[in-house]
């Protein structure tokens, strides 16, 4: 965004001491961006508040600073008199003094200040190409069991490596290739030595161990050549360099990274313990297993048993035969029962057809009047004077003829 103008006064007004320097502070902050001053500490000091305050001077001038709490105590190093650094801030005005100051926001020893741009600058080129993708990063093996460990064979990154692997994971094979790990001739080293370790084919994963010093100490690491080394490699590279708060281009390019040589040792093996627990878990697991399919197995046997009985002729003889006389035993059953029932019926209807049979009012005393055509007489106008005429009574019939 483009700076505003700073304000001026009006011809001719007159202005308060405050308001001078306002428009001195406007005027400052408006024409200054962030700037990158290099210069020699003096009249350090740092009150209670936490805030630092100091000047930064050369030969010929000197320049007051500030560094406001909580950037003073993000500081990596202690500032103290006749310290050279290199700092950034924006130029202002302290309006209740009318002092002319800088409010800085980063500060770090001017040694490393060259060290610090490069590596910017080198890292900003790199991830750009895509080299620090999480993408490209392969995983580790769930377990490792043969590690090269790249680092110098004398220093305590590799006696804490080894003492971590020893008491966490005894039975891993660890490789110690030495290399220099500081120096001029150390990041050309350290490349040949991943391309040997790669090549070989011995090695499931690779580790680059350092420990801690300066932003000059781990330069190695910061080197473009064994960056792309570690990214070209074919086996997985951990990289364990310095202490936690540092930070070195072979950690973006790695695999995985650890805060510290000791971590990544944790990181890479299991704990003895934590493995006993897992593989009892997992004995339990396979006997459980084996023993559930040892039942449904004899399930299926006797399944099987079972059939093969079914299936052999004498045996289905047997059934079919059990099976027809127990068919015939409830079909005589059933026949009995019916014939029971028609018998009950024709009973009943016997006695209804009784009930209403012209028999059964003969049997009461009463006679039947047929004529000799068989026509039952009914009434007097049925028959005539000299007509024969039949009366059936309960033994028999008599002959009569009508007067």
């Amino acid at each position: 965004m483009p700076t505003p103008p700073a304000r001026s006064a009006p011809t001719g007004e007159i202005l308060s001491p405050s308001q001078l320097n306002t428009l001195a502070r406007d005027l400052l902050e408006g024409s200054f961006p962030l700037v990158w001053v290099e210069g020699e500490l003096s009249g350090v000091a740092r009150p209670a508040s936490g805030h630092l305050y100091f000047c930064l001077k050369d030969a010929r001038a000197q320049v007051r600073c500030a560094m406001f709490k909580p950037k003073s105590t993000w500081l990596k190093f202690a500032p103290r008199e006749g310290m050279k650094v290199l700092a950034r801030g924006r130029v202002t005005l302290y309006e209740a003094r009318g002092e002319y100051q800088m409010v800085l926001d980063h500060m770090e020893e001017a040694g490393e200040g060259a060290l610090r741009r490069a590596f910017e600058e080198l890292k900003a080129r790199l991830q750009a190409e895509g080299l620090f993708d999480e993408a490209r990063k392969r995983p580790l093996p769930a377990y490792v069991r043969r590690l090269a460990v790249i680092t110098s064979p004398t220093g305590a990154a590799v006696r804490d490596v080894l003492s971590v692997l020893g008491r966490r994971f005894g039975l891993v094979e660890v490789d110690v290739l030495p290399t220099q790990v500081q120096g001029a001739t150390a990041a050309a080293q350290i490349v040949q030595m991943l391309r040997k370790a790669a090549a070989s084919g011995r090695y499931d994963v690779v580790l680059l161990a350092r420990g801690g010093g300066s932003l000059e100490d781990l330069w190695a690491f910061n080197d473009e050549a064994l960056a792309r080394a570690i990214a070209a490699s074919p086996v997985p590279v951990v990289s364990a360099i310095g202490h936690e708060t540092d930070f070195s281009l072979s950690d973006f390019a790695a695999d995985l990274r650890a805060p510290t040589p000791s971590a990544a040792a944790e990181l890479l093996v299991p704990h003895a313990d934590d493995l006993r627990r897992r593989l009892k878990a997992l004995d339990q697991r396979l006997v459980a297993v084996q023993r559930h399919k040892l039942r449904q197995a004899a399930q299926r046997a006797d399944r099987a048993s079972l059939r093969l009985q079914a299936l052999r002729p004498q045996a289905r003889l047997q059934l079919l035969c059990q099976r027809q006389s127990e068919a015939l035993r409830r079909l005589a059953a059933a026949w009995n029962r019916r014939e029971e029932r028609e018998r009950s019926r024709l009973r009943e209807l016997a006695r209804s057809l009784s009930a209403i049979s012209p028999l059964a009012t003969v049997a009461r005393g009463y006679s039947i009047l047929q004529r000799e055509d068989g026509r039952v007489v009914r009434a007097v106008e049925d028959v005539a004077s000299g007509d024969r005429v039949d009366a059936r009574v309960t033994n028999g019939t008599l002959k009569l003829k009508v007067m």
